[in-house]
């Protein structure tokens, strides 16, 4: 049995499933344009695979039926959920070219036709703004930043999911507060073992509960250029 089986058997996924990920461990094993240095299919079965699907402990992501992956480069967590929860609509946003075109070979290969590939910046993809049951980053940026991202996409009860490793004190206090700056609250911060010797790995779970003031977002780059801090006491322009 494969490494992929292992984790496809523990997470429940069905057969269709776990053979669309098999082809795409297999596309990015050999193509060099995928955003990952992890291409050996028995390494990714847990480094990618595995690290995405153990999100599915959380009650609000196997119950999501619009989700969007922000970032999402080689796709994952995206592709991971989408053979998991195929009554999902799964959105890949991604605003480097190149990246988009390796997604569009992933999905291909896959089979998954319920998975779309979103040339856009987050910040402008206004067909996507409060829509979504799910946002979900993987190794994207700091969380006040992914916070910052996520909280337009999403509809009034939504959740934002942030894959994390250790970050330090001010990283999550300043999350907490670009959270309550964008109407999202902190629901728990988990801690998670997806796979052997993983290391620390949190996800970092927020739900919207009020709608996103209007002066978000902001313009591309700003989240990152001017992110929001804790007792900052100024408004984001």
């Amino acid at each position: 049995m494969s490494r992929l089986d292992e984790v496809g058997r523990r997470f429940g996924l069905s057969a269709h499933g776990i053979a669309a990920l098999r082809a795409v461990l297999e596309l990015q094993a050999e193509d060099p344009t995928a955003s990952t240095t992890v291409r050996d299919p028995e390494a990714a079965a847990d480094r990618h695979v595995a690290d995405s699907l153990v999100a599915l402990e959380i009650p609000a992501v196997g119950a999501a039926r619009r989700i969007v992956d922000i970032g999402s480069g080689a796709g994952w967590p995206g592709l991971a959920l989408a053979a998991a929860l195929p009554s999902a609509r799964v959105a890949l946003v991604e605003s480097a070219v190149r990246h988009c075109r390796y997604l569009d070979r992933a999905v291909a290969a896959s089979g998954l036709t319920t998975v779309d590939v979103v040339h856009a910046r987050v910040e402008e993809w206004e067909a996507g703004f409060n829509a979504n049951d799910l946002v979900t980053a993987r190794a994207l940026a700091a969380l006040p930043v992914v916070v910052e991202y996520a909280a337009p996409l999403l509809a009034e009860g939504g959740h934002l999911v942030a894959w994390k490793g250790e970050i330090d004190a001010d990283e999550a206090k300043d999350g907490v507060a670009a959270a309550e700056a964008v109407g999202l609250a902190t629901v728990e911060v988990r801690d998670v073992d997806p796979y052997p010797h993983a290391g620390c790995r949190t996800l970092h779970v927020f739900r919207k509960l009020a709608p996103t003031p209007p002066r978000f977002p902001r313009r591309p780059g700003m989240a990152v250029k001017r992110p929001l801090e804790a007792g900052s006491g100024r408004s984001a322009r």
